[in-house]
């Protein structure tokens, strides 16, 4: 795959000539929001077709598979349009292979789902996951599971032969991380046994392949109590064949305060959970001051201390796909900035006619633009350039792979890096 960054005066078409392409292409692959109008310093991934196939009557997704000698999951990724509307149309051409196809790793790929995620978007989405994380099943105090509708979204999972894993977490009424109610459940061991014991017969009864444990924001004096939780949890699972995974703060040592990371022991987790996935996202976020969401230098920290004292080969390392704008002047606990998308952040460069810059250090684009209003705004982003040095960090320390938060819009900077560089697991 070739990254192109655009520059002043070039045009698609300069840039389709320049690499022997049709800007149809590059605005397929890309799904530019504003083909007419590029944005100075925007980066475009140029996939150069190996081999195509021109749809005839009759052809079915199968059959050109087995034509070609490659699975479905391989042109699905190569043609997300088509996992969307699952149409073949005589006349269109379908990517069997891309030039650029090497693989340098096999990797599992996780993706969070909420329930409400456009069914069109999922489509697209599931070729490129091992494991679809559905978020988020609850609990009581004593015990009780608090379900979700979460049928439909099992159905397509299993359609894509991507397993799907039950996403837990202590949420309160108002939907936020509850401390307390974690520590409720911890004080009542049996509690503890009854929740577990609805878990396996949901997941069974479902067909969930393993869990997601996402408890955030533990009191620091629960520490032994959820290690214990996770290790009950992993040990009734494992008689049933199913998996544990445990989300992680991101952490850089094991002597970091503060109620996010105390309760989360690297080396204990670890060593008592199937995976961990190191939520490696979020320095830049609502409430914060400007900056990227996950700086690799941030990220990197992150992994060489998890690699250190946890098997590489159960790391999942978290995935961004989500993007900030923030009004300035940022003022703390005052300013609150905007969740927008990867695709969006583009488009708010282009309407602006703003250039956009690169943070080499963070490896994170940004751009700063003045609205309607006058008020000055910075956006920072993910795109093809940040996601091929982020998705890398994953064979240089031997993960097992990544979770992306979440897929609720598709981003085809990342899912072009991951097609062209990565095979991804099936289970």
């Amino acid at each position: 795959m070739i990254i192109h960054v655009v520059e002043a005066g070039q045009t698609l078409t300069s840039i389709a000539n320049q690499y022997g392409v049709s800007p149809e292409l590059i605005i397929t692959v890309n799904e530019l929001p504003n083909p007419d109008n590029l944005v100075v310093g925007q980066s475009l991934a140029i996939r150069i077709p190996e081999i195509s196939h021109t749809v005839q009557e009759g052809d079915t997704l199968s059959g050109i598979a087995q034509n070609y000698g490659v699975t479905t999951t391989r042109i699905l990724q190569n043609n997300p349009a088509l996992a969307a509307s699952g149409v073949l149309t005589p006349g269109n051409t379908v990517v069997i292979r891309y030039r650029d196809e090497e693989p340098i790793d096999t990797i599992v790929v996780n993706g969070y789902a909420y329930t409400f995620i456009d069914r069109n978007v999922l489509r697209k989405t599931l070729p490129f996951l091992t494991y679809l994380l559905i978020f988020s099943y609850g609990f009581t105090p004593t015990g009780e599971l608090v379900t979700i509708d979460d049928d439909e979204l099992i159905a397509l999972a299993q359609e894509f032969g991507v397993a799907p894993a039950m996403v837990l977490a202590p949420m309160n009424a108002e939907g936020q991380f509850s401390s307390e109610l974690a520590s409720q459940l911890f004080r009542d061991d049996a509690a503890e046994d009854r929740l577990i014991e609805n878990i396996v017969t949901t997941m069974q009864a479902k067909g969930y392949r393993a869990i997601d444990i996402d408890f955030e924001f533990i009191l620091p004096a629960d520490k032994e109590a959820f290690l214990s939780f996770i290790t009950k949890m992993q040990n009734r699972l494992s008689q049933e064949g199913l998996l544990t995974f445990v989300a992680l703060a991101p952490k850089t040592s094991g002597a970091m305060t503060g109620l996010l990371y105390e309760a989360h022991d690297y080396p204990t987790i670890g060593a008592a959970a199937d995976y961990v996935l190191l939520m490696t996202y979020e320095w830049g976020y609502t409430y914060g001051p400007p900056m990227a969401t996950a700086p690799i230098n941030n990220v990197r920290r992150v992994l060489e201390y998890g690699v250190s004292v946890i098997d590489p080969n159960k790391i999942f390392m978290g995935i961004p796909n989500y993007a900030y704008d923030w009004p300035l002047p940022f003022v703390r606990n005052q300013t609150a900035a905007e969740s927008i998308s990867n695709q969006q952040a583009i488009e708010r460069a282009a309407a602006n006619n703003v250039v956009i810059l690169f943070d080499e250090q963070a490896q994170s684009p940004n751009y700063f633009y003045t609205d309607p209003q006058g008020i000055q705004h910075v956006v920072w982003f993910d795109d093809v350039r940040s996601m091929n040095a982020k998705l890398r960090l994953m064979p240089e320390f031997g993960l097992n792979g990544g979770s992306i938060w979440q897929i609720m819009n598709f981003f085809p900077g990342l899912y072009n890096v991951l097609s062209a560089y990565f095979n991804i697991v099936k289970v």
